[in-house]
C-alpha cells in the first residue's frame, strides 16, 4: 500500500523540477525574444543577456520605471535589420518604443496593440511593409504615431480615430491608398498630420479640417480632389497641399477656383464630414467613414455597390502603382538617404523657416506633447518663482531636431561619456555644429521647480570664455533631458597633456599662457554676481572641462550643470576630481564647494599646463617652491618659454593651491595679476 505515496512523491518532484521559462521573468523573456527578432545575428544587442537585469542599466537602450518595469526601449539608428517580434506585447508597461532609423522589415505585429500604456511609437525610416494594423486603435495612450518612410500599403485604418490622446500622426512617404478617414477629425488634441507622398484619393474631410488643435496638415503629392475646406485657411503655412491636381478652392495660393464640373463630377466628391451626405456611396472611398442613414435593402444595396466601386478602384490603383513602382522606390531611397540633413524630415515639425519662429516662441507641437503627466519640467503653463518662462521658451529645442542633428545619437558622433551623461556631435539644418549632452532623468533633480531654476541659471551665463548654451529639451517618455551647446572643435585640454616628445599636439608657450588667462576670465565671471546672474561656483574645474576652439581660446564647459543634477551624481564626480588632484583639502572636513575650492582646482590646472602632465603631484609644488622651473616645465617646450612669466604663473599656482582656503587669492586678483603678463590676451 506504499505505492500511491511514492507516486505522490514522484509527482511532487516532477512539479518542482518541471521545465521553467528559460529566463527569470516574463519581461526578460520578452526582451530576449525581441532581441532574437530585431538582431538575428546577435551583433548589435550583445548587452542584452539571459543573466542580465534590464533595469540596472546594462541593457543598451532599455530603461525602467520606478517599479522596476521596462518602460522605454530606445534603439534608434542602431542598424537593426530584423523584424519586430510579437513578443513586444510582453512588455505591458512600455510607454516609449523608439526603433526608427533602422532597416527593420516585415509587418507590424498586431499583438503590439495590447500595449495600452504606450504613448510614443516610432517605427519611421525602416523597410516595414504590409497594412497598418487596425488594432492600433486600441492603444488608448498613444500620443505620437510615427510610421513614415516605410513601405506600408492599404488604407489608413478608420480605427485611428479612436486614439483620443493622439497629437502627431506621421504616415508620409509610404504606399497608402484609399481616402483620408473622417474619423481623424474626432481627435480633439491632434496637432500634426503628415500624409504626403502616398496614393490617397478622394477629398479632404471637413471634420478633419475642423479639428480644434490642428496646426499642421501635409497632404502633398497624393491624388486628392474636390473643394478644400475653408477651415484650413487658419493653418496658413501649416497646410501643405501641392501636387494634388484635383484639388480646388478659394483663398489658397496656387489652387484653382472650383467649377460646376468639380461639383458635379461623380468621381470628385465634395468635402465630407461624419454626418449624412448627398453623395452616392459609389463616389465615396471606403475609408471615408461616413455615417450613412440607410436601412434595410437600400443599405445593403449601397454597401454592395460601394464594395464593387472599391474593387474597381483598387484594381486601377494597383495598375498605376505597378507602372510607377520603380520610380517610387527610387524616390523613397533618395529621400531616406537625405533624411539626416534634408528638407523633408520626418520630425513632427513645421518647415525650417516656420520652426525657427514657432519653436523659439511658443514651443513646437512635439515639445508640448512630450509631457502629459509625471516629471514634466517644461510643460506649458507651469509657473515657478524666479523662473522666466519667456527665457525658457526661447531656448527650447524640438526633440526630433536634436535626434536628427546627431543622426539619432549615432555612435560615430559620440564625443564623450560619463557616469551620468553622453555628449554627441551634431549638425543643425542651417549647417551649424552643436554638441548635445544627453542626461538621464534619474540623474536630474526630481523637483521640477528646482530643475527649472537650474535651467534658468544656465541660460543666464554669457561670456566669451564659457561654452554657449544654445538650448535644451526634455522627454518624459524617454526619461532624458538634452542640453544643446556650441560645438568646440579642438576638444578638451586633456588631449594636450601627457603628449609624447616631439608630438605635434604639444602646446606652444604663448598658447599655454593664453589658456590659463582665458580660463581665469571665465571663472572670474562665474564667481561674480550681477543683476541677472547669480554668483556661481563651478564645482568641477579640470582639464576635461576646458575646451579649445579653433584658435585655442579656452571655453569652460559644464558651468552650472550641478544645478540640474542630483546630489549623488554631483558627489560621484568627486572621485575623478580627487584622483586627478583637483579636490581642495578642506572638502574632506566641510563637505562644501566654495569659490575657494574652485580656485584650488584652478591652481592645479596651472600646474598641469606648465608641466604638460595630467596628474598633479607634490613634486610640482616642490619644484615651484624651490624655483626649480626646469624641473617643473614641460620638456616638450625645449626651453622655449619666458622664465619670468613661468615664475609668475608658478607663484600664482602655489597661492591657489595653498592648504588654507583664506590664503588663496580671489579670481579677480588672479586676473589682475595675469593682466600684467606681456602676452596676456
Amino acid at each position: 500500500m506504499s505505492f500511491p505515496p511514492f507516486l505522490c512523491f514522484l509527482l511532487t518532484l516532477f512539479t518542482f523540477f518541471s521545465p521553467k521559462p528559460i529566463y527569470g521573468n516574463a519581461e526578460l523573456q520578452a526582451l530576449m525574444d525581441l532581441k532574437a527578432s530585431l538582431d538575428p545575428e546577435n551583433a548589435l544587442l550583445i548587452s542584452w543577456t539571459v543573466s542580465g537585469d534590464p533595469c540596472d542599466g546594462s541593457f543598451e537602450g532599455v530603461a525602467c520605471n520606478e517599479k522596476g518595469q521596462v518602460a522605454n526601449i530606445s534603439l534608434q539608428g542602431k542598424r537593426l535589420s530584423g523584424k519586430l517580434s510579437p513578443a513586444i506585447a510582453g512588455l505591458s508597461h512600455l510607454t516609449g518604443l523608439y526603433l526608427h532609423y533602422n532597416s527593420l522589415y516585415g509587418e507590424i505585429p498586431r499583438e503590439i496593440s495590447s500595449l495600452i500604456e504606450l504613448s510614443d511609437l516610432y517605427l519611421n525610416v525602416n523597410n516595414l511593409s504590409g497594412e497598418i494594423p487596425p488594432e492600433l486603435g486600441n492603444m488608448s495612450s498613444l500620443q505620437v504615431l510615427q510610421l513614415c518612410y516605410n513601405q506600408f500599403s492599404g488604407s489608413i485604418p478608420t480605427q485611428l480615430g479612436t486614439l483620443k490622446k493622439l497629437n502627431v500622426l506621421a504616415l508620409q512617404s509610404n504606399q497608402l491608398t484609399g481616402a483620408i478617414p473622417a474619423s481623424l477629425g474626432e481627435l480633439g488634441v491632434l496637432m500634426r498630420v503628415d500624409l504626403s507622398s502616398n496614393h490617397l484619393f478622394g477629398s479632404i474631410p471637413t471634420k478633419l479640417a475642423d479639428a480644434p488643435l490642428l496646426e499642421v496638415l501635409d497632404i502633398r503629392s497624393n491624388k486628392l480632389s474636390g473643394n478644400v475646406p475653408l477651415a484650413l485657411k487658419r493653418l496658413v503655412g501649416g497646410f501643405q497641399y501641392e501636387n494634388n491636381p484635383g484639388l480646388c478652392g478659394v483663398g489658397f495660393p496656387s489652387l484653382r477656383v472650383c467649377t460646376s464640373l468639380d461639383r458635379s463630377n461623380p468621381n470628385r466628391p465634395e468635402p465630407y464630414g461624419g454626418g449624412s451626405s448627398g453623395l452616392s456611396t459609389r463616389d465615396i472611398p471606403e475609408t471615408a467613414n461616413l455615417n450613412l442613414n440607410c436601412s434595410g435593402n437600400g443599405c445593403a444595396k449601397s454597401s454592395k455597390t460601394s464594395q464593387a466601386s472599391v474593387v474597381v478602384g483598387v484594381i486601377v490603383v494597383t495598375v498605376i502603382a505597378s507602372a510607377i513602382g520603380v520610380l517610387t522606390f527610387t524616390h523613397y531611397r533618395r529621400r531616406k538617404q537625405k533624411l539626416g540633413g534634408g528638407l523633408d524630415m520626418c520630425d513632427s515639425r513645421l518647415s525650417t523657416d516656420q520652426t525657427k519662429e514657432v519653436n523659439r516662441k511658443n514651443g513646437s507641437p512635439l515639445v508640448s506633447l512630450e509631457y502629459s503627466s509625471g516629471w514634466d519640467p517644461l510643460a506649458e503653463g507651469r509657473r515657478y518663482g524666479g523662473v522666466s518662462q519667456e527665457v525658457l521658451q526661447s531656448y527650447r529645442f524640438n526633440l526630433e531636431e536634436v535626434e536628427s542633428a546627431t543622426q539619432y545619437f549615432a555612435d560615430k558622433n559620440r564625443l564623450a561619456k560619463s557616469s551620468f551623461s553622453t555628449t554627441y556631435r551634431g549638425t543643425l539644418r542651417d549647417g551649424s555644429l552643436i554638441a548635445v549632452t544627453r542626461i538621464t532623468k534619474i540623474s536630474c533633480k526630481s523637483e521640477e521647480a528646482e530643475f527649472l531654476r537650474g535651467l534658468n541659471i544656465l541660460t543666464s551665463l554669457r561670456h566669451e570664455n564659457l561654452v554657449r548654451l544654445r538650448g535644451f529639451c526634455c522627454s518624459k517618455s524617454r526619461g532624458e533631458c538634452f542640453l544643446v551647446y556650441d560645438f568646440v572643435p579642438r576638444g578638451n585640454l586633456l588631449h594636450y597633456l601627457d603628449v609624447k616628445e616631439d608630438e605635434a599636439r604639444a602646446l606652444e608657450w604663448s598658447t599655454r599662457v593664453s589658456i590659463i588667462s582665458g580660463t581665469a576670465k571665465g571663472l572670474e565671471y562665474l564667481h561674480g554676481g550681477k543683476v541677472n546672474k547669480p554668483a556661481l561656483v563651478h564645482q568641477n574645474i579640470c582639464a576635461e572641462n576646458v575646451l579649445l576652439d579653433q584658435r585655442f581660446k579656452p571655453l569652460l564647459s559644464n558651468s552650472g550643470l550641478h544645478k540640474l543634477l542630483t546630489n549623488d551624481i554631483v558627489f560621484s564626480a568627486l572621485k575623478a576630481s580627487a584622483a586627478m588632484g583637483y579636490l581642495a583639502p578642506e572638502y574632506s572636513t566641510t563637505g562644501r564647494f566654495t569659490e575657494r575650492s574652485d580656485i584650488y582646482a584652478f591652481g592645479v590646472l596651472i600646474f598641469q599646463i606648465l608641466s604638460g602632465k595630467r596628474k598633479f603631484t607634490s613634486s610640482m609644488r616642490a619644484a615651484a617652491e624651490s624655483c626649480k622651473l626646469h624641473d617643473l616645465m614641460d620638456a616638450n617646450l625645449r626651453g622655449r618659454f619666458s622664465e619670468s612669466e613661468a615664475a609668475k604663473l608658478a607663484k600664482i599656482a602655489l597661492l591657489c593651491t595653498h592648504e588654507c582656503p583664506e590664503e588663496r587669492p580671489t579670481m579677480e586678483t588672479i586676473v589682475r595679476e595675469l593682466g600684467n603678463l606681456a602676452i596676456f590676451s
